[in-house]
């Protein structure tokens, strides 16, 4: 297997029974990487594996639902016995590990080194991890934020983060075998910054990849209507991410 998605978690804005907000554990060759701690992932991730395993953490953007559980991991990894032979890599927008050290009312985030070794991210930005290649773009969101293209074997997955509409999008979908979309509006009020996608934009951007998936599907919508809409644009496979599911890519 050179490349797999599990959905742990796709809830937009906060959790709901049995649905975390954003998180998904990418597999290849000698990797395993968290792509977004949102509320609820970190149990979540302990169902597929031994977070202790973990190569890597990657966050989209400093917005609650995509990182708060990185302060449940910090917990496992410092107290709870779920100990990493090595700081685990955390690749995010600048200030992370201030935020998070901000939980604790301290001021200096370096006590957190011990588990956590926490990089930035930027527009380009790589990382190889095994077989496991991310790469970075900046998208379009009210804060610093990114989507993601890994690769391995051959294989394809490109994730838009949360991202309005944006060029970054095309080019991190073209060519993707899957691509891992939000669709979290129904409808786009006038006047109102363009922070989130609707499905038909979703569907729109994902026309260079072979298959779709709408995640982040907000209260305006149900998952299946959000996919059946951006379907309709796309023209071709596509589906609403489910939590527990595991794809092959």
């Amino acid at each position: 297997m050179s490349l797999s998605l599990t959905v742990l978690g796709t809830a937009s804005p906060h959790p709901a029974p049995g649905r975390p907000c954003s998180g998904y554990l990418l597999r290849a060759p000698g990797a395993e990487v968290w792509v977004d701690a949102g509320t609820g992932t970190f149990a979540e991730l302990q169902r597929h594996m031994d977070p202790a395993r973990l190569s890597a953490i990657w966050i989209s953007h400093l917005h609650a639902d995509h990182y708060a559980d990185l302060l449940a991991a910090f917990y496992a990894f410092a107290y709870g016995g779920t100990t990493p032979p090595a700081p685990v890599p955390v690749y995010a927008p600048r200030d992370c590990a201030g935020r998070l050290a901000g939980f604790f009312g301290r001021p200096d985030a370096r006590f957190l080194d011990g588990v956590l070794d926490f990089r930035p991210l930027s527009d380009g930005h790589t990382a190889r991890h095994g077989e496991l290649l991310l790469t970075a773009r900046a998208v379009e969101h009210d804060t610093e934020a990114y989507g993601l293209r890994a690769e391995s074997g051959g294989r394809a997955l490109a994730y838009s983060g949360d991202s309005g509409p944006c060029a970054a999008l095309t080019r991190l979908a073209d060519g993707a075998d899957l691509f891992l979309c939000e669709a979290d509006i129904g409808t786009r009020r006038e006047g109102e910054q363009p922070v989130h996608l609707t499905p038909e934009e979703a569907g729109a951007y994902a026309v260079g990849a072979g298959e779709l998936l709408v995640t982040h599907v907000g209260p305006s919508l149900t998952r299946e209507e959000a996919a059946g809409r951006a379907a309709v644009v796309f023209g071709g496979p596509a589906g609403p991410a489910r939590e527990g599911e595991t794809r092959t890519v």
